[in-house]
């Protein structure tokens, strides 16, 4: 099948648009049916992939106060979800970093997002699916090239 440039846009912003619906209306069901508030699980997502990090970090992170940063971490750490320890660097600073709980919640929240994923996967005979993996990784090659931040995880050659 031979695809314009034109086409082929429309055919990525579908993808992506089908894609994005499904992943935040999962992820948001998830996120409410287990108690909490978008910008929680915002901060825990953030601390999934930088399990390190001070008050400050969060709230620039989050664009957000440093006051309600803090409060947002209090919360968490007394849902038993982030830990806080001293900064080895500098004893007045606080790092928070997720516990074992919050990393057992975010991947339970990581696998409800892409379960849809897996069900459109099975679908899929071995040949479409050799020619998607070919595909996306040369979308994510192009996407990391174009000087975008890599997604942490985000390695297609696997």
């Amino acid at each position: 099948m031979m695809t314009n440039a034109t086409q082929f846009s429309q055919f990525l912003h579908d993808w992506m648009e089908t894609f994005t619906h499904r992943s935040m209306r999962d992820w948001s069901r998830f996120v409410k049916a287990s108690g909490f508030s978008m910008p929680q699980f915002f901060l825990l997502m953030h601390l999934h992939h930088r399990p390190h990090c001070a008050i400050s970090d969060l709230s620039e992170h989050m664009e957000i106060s440093n006051a309600a940063a803090s409060q947002l971490v209090e919360k968490l750490v007394q849902a038993g979800l982030l830990e806080r320890a001293e900064d080895p660097n500098d004893r007045r600073a606080k790092q928070v970093s997720l516990s074992a709980q919050g990393k057992g919640l975010i991947e339970r929240g990581i696998q409800e997002r892409y379960r849809w994923v897996e069900a459109v996967a099975a679908r899929l005979n071995p040949e479409e699916q050799a020619e998607v993996s070919a595909a996306l990784a040369v979308l994510a090659e192009a996407a990391n090239a174009s000087g975008l931040e890599p997604v942490p995880g985000g390695d297609m050659s696997e």
